[in-house]
């Protein structure tokens, strides 16, 4: 089965699940099923603390905007299969914030992960505003450490007429105010000026869950969330994302 295929398997027998209201509830959270269809992280991976992290968020919708062209640099950079993978001190917290939307009918949405550090000089180069893109230095600390992820949720199913541009797999993207990598005061996580109040409620449900994990939102990305000791300097990582 192709990692596309995998993935459109595991998002419909999420969809039955909810229609039909057979999620398990834990702690009063609903839990996703597991998935037999993640293969072991590399060895590289592995000694670095990484997991993939469908096998965190089972049900997680995987939309590496790197692995392909549609980023703010218009150059693919990951591979074509790039997996993502978090270091496993988030792994509480993302399947705590996970859970925490599954009753909505909402999906975690991941557009970045782990990311390697020559990818990271790569956009600095790109956009060199610290601002919008951390600068590179001679260490690992938030996604270049595996420790922040860049995340949204999908809309419930049948909630709203979804356009084209917001579809991914057959679910659609919550309404957010602006599309990732948006680099404009509007894509800043508390901007009201020009993002809808349907919007500003979105971008709060998903900082509430998020929050309910552990987890931190940067103030200058609606979609970026920080988990423990992303800000903590470490040796940097050579982990292939594929």
């Amino acid at each position: 089965m192709t990692r596309d295929n995998v993935q459109m398997s595991r998002m419909r027998r999420f969809l039955q699940l909810v229609v039909a209201g057979g999620l398990v509830a834990v702690s009063g959270a609903a839990t996703a099923p597991a998935s037999p269809d993640v293969p072991p992280v590399s060895n590289a991976a592995r000694e670095a603390g990484l997991v993939d992290v469908r096998t965190v968020v089972p049900d997680a919708l995987i939309d590496l905007r790197y692995a392909t062209t549609n980023n703010f640099t218009h150059t693919q950079l990951y591979p074509s299969d790039a997996r993502c993978l978090v270091h496993q001190s988030m792994s509480s917290g993302l399947a705590a914030a996970a859970a925490a939307l599954r009753p909505e009918g909402r999906v975690l949405v991941f557009w970045d992960c782990y990311r390697p550090h020559d990818v990271q000089v790569k956009m600095f180069n790109v956009v060199p505003n610290p601002a919008w893109v951390a600068q590179p230095g001679n260490y690992a600390a938030s996604h270049t450490a595996g420790r922040s992820v860049d995340v949204t949720f999908t809309s419930p199913p049948g909630q709203e007429q979804c356009p084209p541009v917001r579809q991914v797999d057959g679910l659609c993207l919550a309404e957010m105010g602006t599309d990732f990598d948006d680099f404009s005061p509007r894509a800043t996580a508390f901007a009201t000026e020009g993002v809808t109040a349907a919007a500003q409620a979105n971008r709060a449900r998903l900082r509430e869950a998020m929050k309910y994990g552990g987890l931190t939102v940067y103030s200058g990305e609606w979609w970026h969330f920080d988990g423990p000791g992303a800000a903590v300097q470490r040796p940097i990582l050579n982990v292939p994302v594929d």
